[in-house]
């Protein structure tokens, strides 16, 4: 009898951990796809606060970014805006987004007439596969835009 307990116990336990282990997948799939909208939400939100209502432009950026990233931790992001750099025509703001992730709002660089040229070069953190979004604010108030698409693989197999 000890021997059918036993054996009664260890069906009863898998049968268990196979339901948890079920409920517990369903719960993330949901909490991921909630995320993900949650991201999308918050990144809408930060995008309105630096473009607001304003028309933007295509061209003048130019984004340097890998098209696949084996390691989301260190990507390395570079730019240069179109620009001559002068007191009447100059580079004020650079903001860069990504849309997936959990702060989406990923750098900002502030630019002066007295630099020479608006360039810049950094490393950023991205949560999953998505796009980059630049906006580039221009000292008369124009708006140019660029985006680009990057995979972020995790251990080198897609992500």
């Amino acid at each position: 009898m000890g021997a059918t307990t036993a054996a009664t116990q260890a069906k009863e336990t898998t049968r268990r951990g196979f339901l948890l282990g079920g409920v517990a997948g369903a719960a993330a799939w949901l909490a991921f796809n909630g995320c993900a909208s949650a991201a999308s939400d918050v990144f809408a939100a930060e995008f309105k606060k630096v473009v607001a209502d304003r028309k933007l432009l295509e061209g003048k950026i130019k984004i340097d970014l890998p098209t696949i990233a084996e390691n989301g931790l260190v990507v390395p992001l570079n730019f240069e805006i179109e620009s001559p750099m002068t007191a009447a025509d100059y580079v004020k703001s650079v903001h860069f987004f990504a849309e997936e992730n959990p702060n989406p709002q990923v750098a900002s660089f502030f630019f002066t007439p007295l630099a020479p040229k608006a360039a810049a070069s950094i490393r950023i953190r991205l949560a999953r596969t998505q796009n980059i979004v630049a906006v580039a604010e221009m000292s008369n108030g124009d708006l140019y835009t660029a985006r680009r698409e990057i995979k972020v693989t995790i251990g080198g197999c897609g992500g």
